[in-house]
């Protein structure tokens, strides 16, 4: 079974940074793509970023400039680093992450994280 772990996030004033990790564990062949999404209260669930295991990255265009993913491959984990924050950052934030690879019989599978709260506020 695979699970993803998060942790960081919280509380911080406008203009503050905050540091999400989540660790994918289990038995775990490979993993194609990891990365963020995030759902504020009456909105849709948004793509923040991903990564994938080439180190290509793909953000949103509300977070350029201010966030940054990063990935360990080694411990299928990823690290997204949230600068200048802002109110309308504020958000449930998902873990994610595709093309997971458990068997060399069975398909790739997508996971999700069980969502971590982030509040951008004074």
């Amino acid at each position: 079974q695979v699970q993803l772990v998060e942790s960081g996030g919280g509380l911080v004033q406008p203009g503050g940074s905050l540091r999400l990790s989540c660790a994918a564990s289990g038995s775990i062949i490979s993993v194609d793509a990891m990365g963020w999404y995030r759902q504020a209260p009456g909105k849709e669930r948004e793509l923040v970023a991903l990564i994938t295991s080439g180190g290509n990255t793909n953000y949103a265009d509300s977070v350029k400039g201010r966030f940054t993913l990063s990935r360990d491959n080694a411990k299928n984990t990823v690290y997204l680093q949230m600068n200048s924050l802002k109110p309308e950052d504020t958000a449930v934030y998902y873990c994610n992450a595709g093309g997971v690879v458990v068997s060399y019989s069975g398909r790739p599978r997508t996971y999700w994280g069980q969502g971590t709260q982030d509040t951008v506020s004074s």
